[in-house]
């Protein structure tokens, strides 16, 4: 396998510039398929799978949906091996290639050795981050026979960028921008293992500013993993001066629930994401923050997004979203699934 890494870094430099004709898309990427190879799609992957069962050689590559990229491009990577490379297969640290990235799109791949039922192979993660958002494609393979399939379909990956009218959004209040309305970001578990076992979960963060002044700071956690669902509820009054946004909490807390048990038709009982009983309660952090605030409409989605920045990280908001076109930042957009609060 020591020749499978050494390709890799051309393909690393390529893969994110290449605009090549295709003819196939899934989500916000185009490629062209390996010619002969088996396709397999889901609402979270695509995968195309080939073998040579007369020399006991394979070759798997996962596409994978995009999904929220809070860090760097580094920093994703990480978070992606950690997710869907080692909830799947037993595999150590990665071997990082060199990048040359000149888009706005940064690719980071890794590779490492594995071995699974007697099967020695490579992985190898190619993890591309931009907008907020990072595509992850797996490989699979233990035959050096695959490469030029392998880099083919690299090369052929395109990945579409939102379009950002930076035209200003209107105002009210003698020039102070509107931020009136609920406002929610979310985030899931879309690892190889959580997509093909159905444990997918998420993360739904919510502010909702009231025409009075106040505010209200939602946050909703449930993993299958975990054994009871977190509710996070924040209150108090905002202040807004041009494009300044000023928190003044007054509550907060964070609360621990069950989850709620269903009775389906065959008699199987399941846990859901719905409330259950209250656990334990704890007290959040109150921090009072001011954030400079803007308003960008992302042509690809139609959606206003509300754009929270702040010199450092808070406990209430997280990590940053990581979108290379707004540092320090947090994006908001129109939320059209509210979180509904335990009653």
């Amino acid at each position: 396998m020591k020749k499978l890494f050494s390709w890799s870094i051309c393909v690393l430099t390529l893969s994110v510039s290449c605009l090549a004709q295709t003819s196939e898309s899934f989500d916000i990427a185009t490629f062209r398929s390996p010619k002969g190879w088996n396709k397999q799609a889901t609402q979270n992957s695509v995968q195309f799978s080939t073998e040579d069962k007369a020399f006991g050689t394979y070759c798997l590559i996962t596409l994978l949906r995009s999904i929220p990229g809070p860090g760097n491009s580094k920093e994703n990577f990480d978070a992606a091996w950690k997710t869907v490379v080692k909830e799947m297969i037993d595999v150590g640290e990665p071997q990082m290639q060199p990048s040359n990235n000149p888009d706005d799109w940064k690719a980071e791949m890794g590779s490492a050795p594995f071995e699974k039922d007697g099967q020695k192979g490579v992985a190898v993660l190619v993890t591309t981050s931009g907008y907020g958002k990072m595509v992850n494609v797996l490989i699979l393979t233990n035959s050096e026979a695959y490469e030029p399939n392998i880099r083919g379909f690299l090369e052929s990956v395109s990945l579409k960028k939102p379009e950002i009218n930076s035209q200003p959004a209107p105002v009210i209040n003698n020039g102070n921008l509107s931020v009136l309305g609920t406002w929610g970001a979310s985030s899931s578990n879309q690892s190889s293992y959580a997509v093909n076992n159905g444990i997918n979960g998420y993360i739904k963060t919510q502010y909702t500013f009231h025409p009075n002044g106040t505010y209200e700071f939602l946050v909703k956690t449930f993993q299958y993993t975990m054994r009871n669902l977190l509710f996070t509820k924040e209150t108090g009054t905002y202040q807004l001066n041009g494009n300044s946004l000023m928190l003044i909490p007054q509550k907060g807390y964070i609360r621990e629930w069950t989850k709620a048990t269903v009775i389906g038709a065959d008699g199987r009982r399941s846990q859901t994401d719905n409330w259950g009983a209250l656990v334990s309660t704890q007290n959040t952090k109150l921090e009072k923050v001011t954030y400079q605030i803007s308003k960008q409409y992302f042509s690809g989605i139609q959606e206003w997004q509300l754009v929270m920045q702040s010199a450092n990280p808070t406990e209430r908001d997280g990590p940053f979203t990581g979108n290379s076109n707004f540092p320090n930042s947090w994006l908001y957009g129109t939320q059209k699934f509210p979180i509904k609060p335990p009653q």
